[in-house]
């Protein structure tokens, strides 16, 4: 049942953030008064969901450095929600017998995503 209710959840979390990023609708005017969003990771997705999506400006080598740390940061961010859902379902419940191998698989992945997720925003906010 928990497994069940997890990978309804992951599919409604990674699509409502699809809907979010790509159903974008440029001209709100709200959209302002969220320019400061992006500083707080949390609510980067709350961000492109209202301002829309800015083009990387880099020109040369950093592009190849860019795409792919975008690319693996999207991809995994995204088929990471089951496992992390599950993760913490297994520690709130007590199941630390099957949480301890599926935590250490999948921490090192999620610190990846975290930290990919800074590089892009830095990278496309501060030098491209």
């Amino acid at each position: 049942m928990a497994l069940s209710i997890i990978g309804g959840l992951s599919l409604v979390i990674v699509g409502l953030v699809g809907v979010l990023l790509l159903g974008h609708q440029p001209g709100l005017a709200w959209s302002a008064e969220v320019s400061a969003l992006p500083a707080l990771l949390v609510s980067y997705v709350v961000y492109h969901a209202v301002s829309g999506s800015r083009p990387f400006g880099g020109q040369g080598w950093i592009r190849a450095v860019y795409f792919p740390i975008l690319v693996s940061h999207v991809v995994l961010a995204a088929v990471m929600v089951p496992f992390v859902l599950t993760t913490v379902y297994r520690a709130l419940s007590g199941q630390f017998d099957r949480h301890v191998p599926l935590a250490r698989r999948t921490l090192p992945v999620w610190l990846y995503v975290s930290v990919t997720g800074v590089l892009v925003y830095l990278l496309l906010y501060h030098l491209g």
